[in-house]
């Protein structure tokens, strides 16, 4: 599709939302709070899309993202505060900003060196911490994982795999001694070292942690669901049925 059409099936949503706005009661009574967790909402399906790899689905939950944007800019636009125009420039002067190797003379030998650089430049846009981007409100592996990223941007990070993966061992350790102790404040602290570090090790095997537990979630419910399937028909209640006999089923699963 050419970028005329493009831009004119964007200028129809906006229309679209300008209507809705002015004469749909639901949209009419919408703010950006009551908005938040429908967003948060429409982003986790996204998310499911792109890991189920449906390309149908994720240009259908995309579709949706960008009418919450287009929301959220609506509502701006009300309150005098900002508009379209206003957050599409001011992603763009941010891009340009923060890539002086395409838009300025700054040379770049690597990825890894443009990653640096973009730390660098937050930091010199007034930021005080290079952490000040990580969002309060991320689930903690994912916060976890944007952590160890952004420090990483600014040369703190480990030189080697062995040396993460000593540190994990050294955790686990910890974390048995408290076992030990039985205090479970203390546990619960070296559980979460244990799981900090097990996601800087992933980092380090270019596994994305976040989306290596989700395919493990899937796998687990898939193959639960067979089990429950299997139970069903054998008229069988799960609560009625021995490991050893959920144990057949779960190894089927298992080989599907």
């Amino acid at each position: 599709m050419s970028k005329e059409l493009q831009l004119k099936a964007f200028e129809r949503l906006l229309i679209i939302m300008d209507e809705l706005r002015e004469q749909c009661p639901w949209d009419k009574k919408q703010t950006l709070q009551t908005l938040r967790h429908l967003t948060i909402e429409e982003t986790y399906e996204l998310g499911d899309a792109i890991l189920d790899n449906d390309l149908n689905e994720v240009k259908k939950e995309l579709g949706d993202l960008l009418l919450h944007i287009v929301f959220y800019a609506k509502i701006g636009s009300e309150t005098h505060d900002f508009d379209m125009a206003d957050v599409c420039n001011e992603i763009c002067d941010k891009l340009i900003h923060r890539h002086p190797h395409i838009y300025s003379d700054t040379v770049v030998k690597d990825e890894e060196e443009v990653k640096q650089n973009w730390e660098k430049l937050k930091l010199k846009e007034g930021k005080k911490s290079v952490l000040e981007g990580v969002p309060r409100s991320l689930p903690a592996l994912v916060k976890a994982s944007r952590i160890q990223d952004k420090v990483k941007g600014v040369g703190f990070d480990w030189e080697e795999p062995h040396q993460v993966w000593d540190k994990v061992q050294e955790e686990l350790e910890e974390l048995q001694v408290e076992v030990k102790s039985g205090d479970q404040d203390k546990i619960e602290a070296e559980f979460g070292d244990v799981l900090f570090s097990m996601i800087n090790y992933a980092r380090f095997l270019n596994v994305n942690p976040e989306d290596a537990l989700e395919r493990t979630n899937k796998k687990f419910i898939k193959r639960f669901q067979y089990l429950e399937s299997k139970a069903g028909e054998l008229g069988k209640p799960l609560a009625d049925m021995t490991l050893a006999e959920m144990d057949v089923f779960w190894n089927e699963a298992k080989k599907l």
